[in-house]
């Protein structure tokens, strides 16, 4: 994961503005009271009536778009844990730790409520982005890191953020989280708990591999090697056709489709192109994941969700 200090700001042409539907309620987290941030938040937000961007065929032309998804998630058949980003539920009593950041200038220097039963992405000896996301059930606030990992008994990683779930608050304009975007990762993750209750409500996390170096509200980082427009910026948001047929598809995978065509999905961080994110479990069947794997990132368009901004600094959509 490439990250950059340099922010530049973004200036994008815009269509005419839709009004979109009501927001949901929010829901707890599971094993928790808490709710994945206010039900006005952006990741929660209904995109199927806003405009399609002016620049959406440009962005999908550095996209790969001959592919199809990718969920990054599910069965291993056997190699290490199950694929996902796995997150961790504690209580307030739980001892907390101070963390090293390599990124500390963009990172919230906090102690965070790290231990031995903290679980990351991919395990403690994987080379990978070993996020770690953990979820204070009494305090409701989140802390995911990225590159998380000790060493000589001490927590490190790259870069680490805080929120309260209760609140619609943004990081600081040019900061970093534990993903490129600057974005929580939590409420991006796709869920099997939700998807077996056919009841999802937020847009999905995911990566393409050449992203430009800007952003778009509300994300606030980038982490992109082109400086051209034409290429897609950190937080852009894409929904799959409406027209999309489901026909063929298990239940569980139409949850997932009719998902992508409400909430979309939101450009988060450098990666594989078109790989898409869930949280790890042992419980994601099969045939889903096959299902999934034959959506054509072709059936997407990006969506201008510029006219859901209530204000610079906050996640909050307008209902208007």
């Amino acid at each position: 994961m490439i990250r950059l200090l340099a922010v530049l700001a973004l200036v994008v042409p815009t269509t005419a503005l839709a009004a979109s539907a009501p927001v949901p309620s929010a829901k707890p987290i599971a094993g928790t009271s808490c709710s994945e941030f206010p039900a006005d938040n952006w990741w929660r937000a209904d995109v199927s009536g806003l405009p399609v961007h002016a620049r959406s065929r440009q962005w999908l032309s550095h996209m790969s778009t001959g592919v199809d998804l990718h969920p990054d998630f599910g069965p291993s058949y056997g190699d290490g844990p199950d694929y996902g980003i796995p997150i961790t539920v504690v209580k307030s009593s739980h001892r907390t730790v101070s963390v090293r950041f390599d990124y500390a200038g963009e990172s919230d220097r906090v102690r965070y409520p790290l231990g031995a039963d903290t679980r990351i992405e991919g395990g403690r000896g994987s080379d990978g982005d070993k996020h770690a996301i953990v979820v204070d059930q009494g305090t409701c606030r989140l802390y995911e890191t990225w590159n998380t990992r000790i060493r000589d008994g001490r927590w490190r990683a790259g870069s680490g953020a805080v929120w309260s779930l209760k609140s619609n608050d943004l990081r600081p304009e040019g900061w970093t989280s534990a993903d490129a975007a600057g974005l929580p990762i939590l409420p991006g993750l796709l869920r099997w708990n939700e998807v077996k209750a056919d009841d999802i409500d937020h847009a999905i996390r995911f990566t393409t591999d050449i992203t430009s170096k800007h952003h778009l509200w509300p994300a606030r980082h980038d982490a992109g090697s082109r400086s051209s427009l034409a290429y897609p910026p950190m937080g852009a948001r894409f929904r799959l056709r409406a027209g999309f047929s489901t026909q063929g598809f298990s239940p569980y995978a139409v949850s997932v489709i009719e998902a992508m065509k409400t909430y979309g999905l939101v450009l988060a961080d450098n990666g594989s192109p078109w790989f898409f994110q869930g949280e790890q479990s042992s419980h994601w069947p099969e045939r889903l994941i096959e299902d999934l794997e034959q959506i054509p990132a072709s059936a997407f368009v990006a969506v201008d969700s510029s006219a859901l901004k209530v204000s610079n600094d906050s996640g909050e959509v307008s209902s208007d």
